[in-house]
């Protein structure tokens, strides 16, 4: 093991952190009640699980989607929802609040001209913003469109500012009706057959800073083999910078890193096909978080 990797396994945060004044900035207690349950659930081997409380889900009727924002209303949000959340996005990587230091394999992202389904671990609300501005860096942007697939809460029942995001920004949101599943896995085909491409959190949970890869479930790859697409496996490090945040942690410093594209090996049956791709996804993760952070991935599972 590197001396650094080394340091970095042995790093412990204090309790108590100093600001930009050199002020000591106490930890939000939140925050660290999320740490603990993070810590319990990978204990307990409950990858899946969401570490927080999220909004009530309100179910979600069809006529209240408009998934391939095909009416002019739609349109006109979306164009909005963009215009706002581009500023944002600026104005927290102006800030240091956003921190995108490399990224890596961008040549695999512009290499695919089908549609794709891009897969990416999931530790922070704001990580799709990550996605969002590399996708913009691509050849395909301007050409094609990033959807993502976000919890039906998050769409129905968020308030302002991200809820008209969440609502707005081409999200594709799950839901417990099934007529609007039917309409939602509809979709998802057209988008895919039509070249543009789909961000899928295929962990299904979000674990705060949580560094690790997680186990997959099925779903992503599911839609990549029905469609015959490739799935696109990003994974972002977080590296601690010297500034500290509002709630009393270290500000992270993201490394993006885009792997080679998974297709669907034609030769082996579907169900052989999904489980391929997913492993192959998760080794692909592994391999760049043992390779980033110099140690070997190990759970606290019982």
């Amino acid at each position: 093991m590197s001396g650094k990797a080394e340091r970095r396994k042995r790093k412990k945060i204090p309790q108590r952190t100093s600001g930009s004044q050199g002020v000591p900035v106490e930890k939000a207690p939140d925050r660290l009640a999320v740490l603990a349950t993070i810590e319990r659930l990978e204990r307990e081997g409950r990858f899946d699980e969401d570490a927080e409380n999220d909004p009530p889900t309100i179910p979600l009727e069809p006529e209240e989607i408009d998934y391939l924002r095909r009416k002019p209303s739609s349109k006109l949000k979306a164009k909005a929802a963009y215009r706002i959340a581009e500023s944002f996005v600026d104005k927290l990587i102006r800030e240091g609040k956003l921190v995108i230091r490399s990224v890596n394999g961008l040549e695999n992202l512009d290499g695919v001209e089908s549609g794709a389904v891009i897969t990416c671990n999931h530790f922070n609300p704001f990580d799709c913003f990550t996605v969002e501005k590399i996708f913009r860096q691509s050849v395909h942007y301007g050409k094609k469109k990033l959807f993502k697939v976000i919890r039906e809460g998050n769409y129905t029942n968020f308030p302002g500012l991200y809820g008209f995001l969440f609502r707005n920004c081409d999200t594709l949101p799950l839901s417990q009706n099934k007529r609007t599943m039917y309409n939602f896995l509809r979709s998802v085909d057209t988008i895919l057959q039509q070249g543009d491409f789909i961000l899928i959190y295929a962990e299904q949970s979000l674990w705060w800073n949580y560094r690790k890869p997680k186990p997959l479930k099925n779903g992503a790859f599911k839609f990549a083999v029905k469609n015959n697409v490739p799935v696109i496996p990003i994974f972002i490090t977080m590296e601690d910078s010297d500034r500290i945040g509002e709630d009393g942690f270290p500000i992270q410093e993201y490394t993006v890193f885009i792997d080679r594209p998974i297709y669907p090996e034609k030769e082996l049956a579907e169900r052989q096909r999904v489980d391929a791709m997913r492993d192959c996804n998760y080794e692909a993760w592994k391999r760049i978080y043992e390779d980033f952070y110099g140690i070997p991935l190990t759970y606290t599972t019982e």
